[in-house]
């Protein structure tokens, strides 16, 4: 599965993904499978497998893109991170996917682990995305996928230069963006618009993070340069932090709303950070099918 022809074959019918990560124990991985099959139900287009910095994950992965693809039957995009890794440890990687019929591969340069003293990066490993990209479409044939940052990248000169860098990873091979997740749909709306006046002409998917509590968003917002909006802010203030049920559904109205909006503007896709879990996304999902929206 290609997602780029996967993408031309939906014919303006929005192609919907799932994000899902090796589970790191036993229990996780009995939540994982559960969650796995309560969404399988949706019959999405493709799942995602993320790969660790340093290919500090990478046993977990492989087995994960073989049990997606060969037990639950399902299309799979398998990630790469290049931090970390030198060429030779990129070819492995690389063979390893082939073989096992990966066909999409998703690019990021991805960063360092924090507080790990047992990571050590490679002296060659490649500095940036659109350099992974390039060396991978010299030597494979995989379909390339590549992340976007509506909201600039932490490490971007400005939003411009971001732009540019992006432009790069297109000519580079990527066929397809997902877009870093954002709260605020303007701030994509936004993006999509002077990606198309810099010339990009590849299909951008918006990722879509929903609220699974406040600890969990205050987090990853700071990792991701992501904007907490005021309504945010004013909405949670009206729900007690021990309320994690009222917090999940807040999150589920609100990501509704979010999804709600970018469909009706026709965007050719929606990818959802499922953090390993079923029941917000599996609710969105059936919330939007229910208004024909999906």
């Amino acid at each position: 599965m290609r997602v780029s022809n996967l993408l031309k074959e939906k014919k303006g019918q929005p192609v919907i993904s799932f994000e899902f990560s090796r589970a790191k124990t036993e229990k996780a991985a009995l939540n994982l499978d559960k969650a796995i099959d309560i969404l399988a139900k949706h019959k999405p287009d493709y799942v995602s497998v993320t790969f660790g910095a340093g290919g500090s994950t990478r046993g977990g992965s492989f087995q994960l893109v073989e049990k997606f693809k060969n037990e639950k039957k399902l299309n799979v995009v398998a990630y790469i991170a290049g931090v970390g890794l030198g060429p030779d440890d990129l070819i492995s990687v690389l063979d390893n996917f082939k073989n096992l019929g990966v066909e999409t591969v998703f690019v990021i340069r991805g960063d360092e682990p924090q507080g790990d003293a047992e990571f050590k990066p490679h002296p060659d490993s490649m500095k940036y995305a659109s350099d992974l990209l390039f060396f991978i479409k010299e030597r494979y044939d995989f379909c390339l996928g590549a992340a976007g940052y509506p909201e600039g990248h932490l490490e971007a000169v400005s939003k411009e230069k971001d732009i540019e860098y992006l432009k790069l990873k297109e000519k580079n091979g990527a066929e397809y963006i997902v877009a870093q997740y954002f709260y605020d749909n303007s701030f994509f709306y936004d993006y999509v618009e002077r990606c198309r006046a810099a010339g990009i002409t590849v299909p951008i998917i918006p990722g879509i993070m929903p609220i699974y509590g406040v600890k969990m968003m205050e987090i990853l917002s700071k990792v991701c340069g992501t904007t907490i909006t005021d309504e945010i802010h004013n909405g949670l203030a009206k729900i007690s932090p021990d309320d994690k049920n009222g917090i999940l559904e807040f999150g589920i109205d609100l990501a509704t709303q979010q999804c709600r909006d970018l469909l009706n503007h026709g965007v050719q896709g929606l990818h959802f950070y499922t953090m390993n879990r079923a029941k917000t996304v599996d609710t969105i999902l059936s919330r939007l099918r229910s208004e024909g929206l999906l």
